[in-house]
């Protein structure tokens, strides 16, 4: 077998959101297509993925490198023991041919892009779920759980969004089913988040969480600051509140913050995502890490972290993974994670879950579909299937 075709596309997600650093009215977002020469039910099998939200699309990157690079490649050197399916350390491994160590930048997105649609392929051609094919795989002998907490993330600023229409927001997330909602901080003066987050905290049933995210604005004074004021709430995190490579920043926000935080979502490889846990403070009996496959290298390098926070005492299930999308609830339910972010109404086609899925007590139930499961996401696959030809 053989990988025949690889296709990106940049495609908009625009959208007039903005959170306490970036808005999003120009954000992209490359989808690619990994093209295979094994056929199921008369067609070729085809593996898609795409890069989360929050990192513009990587077309140059995956056109001009990375894609070359598997389609250079002799095809017998990207296959697994069997030689009838990919091996996905091999294509990852092709990819990363004649790249520096360190310094990852974009091209970690670029990578992790394609590792999401080769993995795609593989459990396709395996014609097995691919958290299934996870927990059978990489599990270590525990059976896949398809139940996956998943968070509600919304609260964004925008031009004449004001309380009443940020509690109508988390309100519709309630009632859809979700028991964590999450809001954005940082984009104006405390006074004025305190009375967000008090009227949101107002609002929510007996059970039910709030979880702010400042998305790494602040400096040292201004999260303690934060820090001191959220200490009478009780959240369910405080998330990314300095720059995410301000390991100290991170480490001595901890002295002023007893509840749970959580980080990670902005770095981009296991070398970072260990000085993370070596010098950042952080707590593995209380913390969260949201280190997302599809923007560092994807899962081959997430397998690889996983390893590392294993080494230094942290459980799976301490990972919440951003980005919201469905590799991430695969890696969730077959990996152990703790759970996932979710995007109830933001950055479609691409965020949500396969058309029937519903939260029901802050959970889904993962569908018995081969591969990520795109194909029962109707409005994505068709986008996927354009790509595909």
């Amino acid at each position: 077998m053989r990988i025949t075709n690889l296709r990106e596309r940049t495609v908009p997600i625009a959208s007039s959101i903005a959170n306490a650093y970036i808005d999003f009215s120009k954000m992209t977002l490359s989808l690619v297509a990994v093209v295979t020469d094994v056929v199921r039910d008369g067609k070729p099998v085809v593996g898609y993925g795409f890069n989360s939200n929050g990192r513009y699309g990587q077309g140059s990157l995956i056109r001009e490198r990375f894609a070359p690079r598997v389609l250079e490649a002799e095809p017998g050197s990207l296959l697994d023991e069997t030689g009838d399916n990919l091996d996905p350390r091999k294509v990852w491994a092709a990819m990363f041919r004649n790249e520096k160590p360190g310094g990852h930048g974009e091209r970690s997105v670029a990578m992790g892009t394609i590792d999401m649609a080769v993995w795609d392929a593989v459990a396709k051609i395996a014609g097995k779920p691919l958290f299934r094919l996870l927990a059978e795989r990489h599990g270590g002998g525990k059976p896949a759980d398809p139940r996956v907490f998943v968070y509600a993330a919304g609260g964004y600023y925008y031009p004449g969004k004001d309380i009443p229409k940020l509690t109508d927001e988390m309100r519709s997330y309630l009632d859809r089913g979700y028991t964590v909602v999450k809001m954005k901080i940082g984009g104006v003066p405390l006074a004025d988040d305190l009375r967000r987050i008090e009227a949101v905290l107002g609002m929510l049933p007996a059970g039910c969480k709030l979880a702010v995210d400042a998305n790494g604005r602040f400096d040292l004074g201004t999260a303690v600051d934060y820090a001191k004021a959220l200490s009478a709430y009780d959240l369910f995190w405080y998330e990314e509140a300095g720059d995410p490579l301000d390991y100290a920043l991170q480490a001595q926000l901890a002295e002023h913050y007893a509840g749970p935080m959580a980080t990670g979502e902005n770095l981009f490889s296991m070398q970072d995502a260990r000085n993370l846990i070596r010098y950042g403070g952080m707590r593995p009996d209380r913390d969260w890490l949201q280190f997302d496959c599809a923007l560092s290298y994807g899962l081959v390098e997430y397998l690889r972290t996983l390893d590392m926070l294993r080494e230094h005492g942290w459980s799976p299930g301490r990972c919440i993974p951003h980005g919201g999308h469905q590799m991430s609830l695969n890696i969730a339910a077959g990996l152990g994670l703790g759970g996932n972010e979710s995007y109830p109404d933001l950055f479609q086609p691409y965020g949500g879950f396969p058309d029937g899925v519903r939260v029901e007590d802050g959970r889904i139930t993962m569908p018995e579909l081969p591969g990520i499961g795109f194909e029962g996401k109707s409005d994505l696959y068709a986008e996927m299937r354009s790509l595909a030809g």
